[in-house]
């Protein structure tokens, strides 16, 4: 069943259903879906590309300075040969080893690199990594030239508005990435400082996206269908991000797509179809990763057992799951609960 949603009257004048263009890559959706640490793997990449086929998807980030000591690839850089559009994002602060991480990373099936400046975290920032280079342009620059000048498909940078309150560069930082060889901008709307407490800031997005010729991605508080039609009016972004909101969620990226690809709105999966969703996460995760597999579910479960009677009571046993078959055995309860109700 379809819906209509107008995009709001203020929009920029840009063809939301024509191919967003990075460099020698042509995409065919203008929403993404984010890199999350310890989410975007290849099962849950899955899901997202089940609904949003055209859309580009990145790996989790990578460490350059790991992946140069490693006799092999990392997990993190399991690429299916047949999900494309495809990026693998990475960090480092080192540029040789980002452009032989790059390198790598082309070797693997990579369409674009993807360089994280943006990560908050600490054990990130204290060796030099994600948003850390916000502080540390020159770095940051030449990190791009050199892996640029390393590979042939197009270099993307994530990154956030500014370190902090008393130091938001955004537009200076965007503009000598991109001169050094960035083609394409995703903008975090909010400074590391913030980490992801507060409301993104879209007025730096639409700063920045006026700033440069390349390609500028708007990210933060893209929780909805309404949010990415009104962050993308007001910042005239040339695309959306979606992040957490993806979280038990997998549908989101298709939603937004298809509603800038039509203007109709589709409707909403059902709590069902949500929770037939997680069982085959869970399922997928476990003949993925075995044993391991499970442990990451568990949180993956939890995401998705929100918003309905007795959800929490569901929460709780699902995070302490020790077997796929359990877990299944929960969610097929849940499921036979909510058709008895519905």
């Amino acid at each position: 069943m379809l819906s209509t949603l107008a995009l709001p009257s203020a929009a920029p004048l840009l063809d939301f259903a024509s191919p967003l263009v990075v460099g020698s890559v042509v995409i065919h959706s203008r929403v993404l879906q984010s890199p999350l640490s310890g989410v975007t793997d290849l099962v849950f990449r899955r899901l997202v590309r089940r609904y949003a086929p055209r859309s580009m998807m990145y790996t989790e980030m990578v460490s350059a300075s790991e992946l140069h000591h490693l006799k092999a690839l990392p997990i993190v850089m399991d690429i299916d040969p047949n999900e494309r559009p495809i990026s693998i994002q990475l960090f480092d602060c080192r540029p040789d080893f980002m452009a032989e991480a790059a390198r790598k990373a082309v070797d693997q099936g990579a369409d674009t690199i993807d360089i994280n400046m943006g990560c908050p975290v600490n054990k990130i920032t204290k060796k030099g990594g994600g948003s850390s280079l916000l502080r540390d342009p020159d770095t940051a620059a030449r990190i791009v030239e050199t892996v640029a000048q390393a590979v042939e498909i197009p270099v993307t940078v994530k990154t956030r508005i500014g370190w902090d309150d008393a130091d938001i560069n955004a537009i200076a930082f965007a503009q000598r990435l991109q001169n050094a060889g960035a083609q394409m901008l995703t903008l975090h709307g909010r400074t590391r400082a913030q980490g992801y407490n507060g409301k993104a800031r879209w007025e730096w997005i639409a700063r920045v996206k006026a700033a440069l010729e390349i390609p500028v991605i708007a990210n933060g508080d893209i929780f909805s269908v309404e949010a990415a039609a009104q962050c993308l009016r007001e910042t005239g972004a040339d695309g959306v991000m979606c992040s957490r909101g993806t979280l038990g969620y997998p549908f989101l990226v298709g939603e937004i797509d298809h509603f800038l690809q039509t203007g109709q709105r589709l409707a909403s999966p059902t709590l069902v179809e949500r929770l037939t969703c997680a069982k085959e996460h869970l399922t997928m995760l476990y003949e993925y990763k075995g044993d391991r597999g499970i442990r990451q579910a568990r949180k993956h479960m939890a995401w998705y057992a929100k918003g309905f009677p007795g959800a929490s009571d569901l929460r709780d046993q699902l995070c302490r799951v020790e077997s796929v078959t359990a877990g299944c055995k929960l969610l097929d309860r849940a499921i036979a609960d909510v058709e008895d109700v519905f």
